[in-house]
């Protein structure tokens, strides 16, 4: 399918289909370049908002990572098991709030040039212009 002929309105050219795959295909990537450090892409992007936020509650790093509760108390898991995060409690007894632990900011940092080399790699694959169009694109699609 040519993108300057794309049928919009036929099956193939649905927006959720591409975009998932496209996102499959790069987080599987991802999770190659960072595998020197130990971390999936999913895992790393946990560590990533956690680090640029600070502690949250469960719902709200749930809602920065557009994932679900589900998957996210999954994967939080693996990363309390592996002494990356620490659970808080809230002012309400029946929230958790999650930190990066000291291992956890370790982690991220020992991954943070991994990362870095992997994202320029595709912003050079891409252009500079056209990586922001493309940032900007998806979180229009997205909102």
């Amino acid at each position: 399918m040519s993108l300057k002929t794309a049928d919009l309105a036929s099956p193939a050219a649905c927006l959720c289909f591409n975009l998932r795959r496209a996102a499959r295909l790069i987080a599987r990537d991802l999770d190659g370049a960072l595998k020197p450090a130990g971390l999936s892409s999913a895992q790393f992007a946990v560590l990533a908002v956690l680090e640029e936020a600070g502690p949250l509650p469960i719902a709200q790093l749930a809602e920065a990572l557009g994932t679900d509760r589900t998957t996210l108390t999954r994967n939080l898991a693996l990363l309390e098991r592996d002494g990356l995060i620490a659970y808080r409690q809230g002012r309400d007894k029946r929230r958790r709030i999650a930190a990066l632990s000291a291992e956890g900011e370790k982690a991220y940092r020992a991954a943070l040039p991994l990362w870095r080399a992997f994202q320029e790699k595709k912003v050079a694959g891409l252009g500079p212009e056209p990586a922001r169009q493309l940032l900007s694109l998806l979180s229009q699609a997205a909102g």
